[in-house]
């Protein structure tokens, strides 16, 4: 079937046009398993060189327009010089991720430990990072909270949680006006008994205690086996606390696969719901991101494949007709209602979108534009000598 086929019969994906998806600059470093991180040739080295790479993706795709930095993974003597490289390059600084899993003076937590000097230490990161975000024009601190326990009677749950606000207010009361804390959730990892933030329901309690710049995270890879991520959208949609989406995808926990590869349904649900929301439009103030690691495959390609996934999905959900799934559902049609759904999920959205990326002066293929580049080749050569970038710096 044709593009034109298809927009006969299905709709229309211009919305897609204005779609952008974060990538995260530790995506383009070496990562691995709990046993081993591999290495590639072409890593980046620096900041800058991350930032290189996912111009690339950006280029070949047209719907990558932002880096999302790490700190201290991506700290640099002057943020202001690589927000300009970052212009230069055809992108922007996106949210400010803060790292509070990797100090050992964070055994027993950060944000929510018994020793006030350890959670003041934890609150003086985040207020870097709000520095950070001040140097880079970024307006998003995004805040993953690793902080739990092992054992029943390790420690005070209501204390903890107690801790946590206290904190949380600290970090939230030095943002600008145009800031946003956006805090996500885990249901477990790297404690098992506990985990401090580890549900919505968590994190939106403590958003609306700090006040309107507070906000959820949601990631798909961070929820138990079977839950209905898309019920969730649909919540924190509805309460306008839905401040941003992390992209990957899972077969057991938080597997942090290419997105849409374990489970393509359960992405074309979810970007269902975002599509039936307007909450894929630029002005809906939710932050689309990948969060992944390329463990086994080549890094650069593993973003440009995520953000295919992500507007093939996107674009079905689109195609769904909306007037008649409507009046299925209002007159009880259960299996029309479900054929309208399932006819905007098995359509071959794939010319719609060749098509889009050629209005846009861009190449059809991603992929192919990107090999036939000579990118990668150019970096494996240039990029010898020095420390590749891993997982955690």
């Amino acid at each position: 079937m044709t593009a034109t086929d298809i927009r006969r019969t299905a709709g229309d994906i211009s919305a897609l046009a204005d779609f952008g998806i974060e990538v995260p600059s530790w995506a383009y470093g070496n990562s691995g398993t709990r046993f081993k991180v591999f290495a590639t040739a072409g890593v980046p080295r620096d900041p800058y060189e991350k930032i290189e790479d996912a111009a690339q993706v950006h280029r070949v795709t047209g719907a990558a327009p932002r880096v999302s930095l790490h700190i201290p993974w991506d700290r640099v003597d002057d943020f202001g010089k690589l927000a300009a490289y970052a212009a230069d390059q055809g992108v922007s600084l996106g949210a400010i991720n803060s790292n509070v899993f990797q100090d050992d003076d964070y055994k027993l937590g950060s944000l929510t430990n018994a020793d006030p000097k350890i959670r003041a230490k934890a609150v003086a990161h985040h207020v870097e990072c709000v520095d950070v975000m001040r140097a880079t024009g970024s307006k998003d601190l995004k805040l993953w909270l690793p902080d739990g326990t092992n054992y029943a009677g390790q420690d005070s749950i209501r204390a903890r949680q107690d801790r946590l606000a206290d904190s949380l207010q600290k970090i939230y009361a030095e943002l600008d006006d145009d800031h946003r804390l956006l805090i996500e959730y885990k249901f477990f990892e790297p404690y098992f008994y506990t985990t401090d933030i580890p549900d919505w329901g968590t994190s939106l309690l403590h958003c609306l205690a700090l006040g309107e710049k507070a906000q959820v995270v949601l990631d798909t890879g961070h929820h138990a086996p079977g839950t209905n991520i898309e019920f969730i959208v649909a919540q924190l949609i509805r309460q306008g606390r839905l401040g941003a989406f992390d992209f990957n995808s899972r077969f057991y926990a938080d597997d942090d696969l290419i997105v849409g590869s374990a489970d393509p349904f359960q992405l074309f649900r979810i970007m269902h719901e975002i599509v039936r929301a307007g909450a894929h439009l630029p002005d809906s103030g939710v932050n689309f991101m990948l969060d992944q690691c390329h463990n086994i495959e080549p890094k650069i390609p593993g973003q440009i494949r995520s953000i295919m996934n992500v507007q093939e999905a996107t674009a079905k959900a689109l195609l769904v007709d909306g007037d008649a799934l409507e009046a299925a559902q209002q007159s009880g049609d259960v299996l029309g209602a479900h054929a309208v759904l399932m006819d905007g999920y098995n359509t071959d959205v794939r010319p719609l979108l060749a098509e889009l990326r050629e209005s846009q002066g861009r190449d059809a293929d991603p992929i192919g534009a990107f090999a036939r580049s000579g990118y990668l080749e150019r970096i494996e050569c240039e990029r010898v000598g020095g420390n590749q970038a891993s997982w955690g710096a």
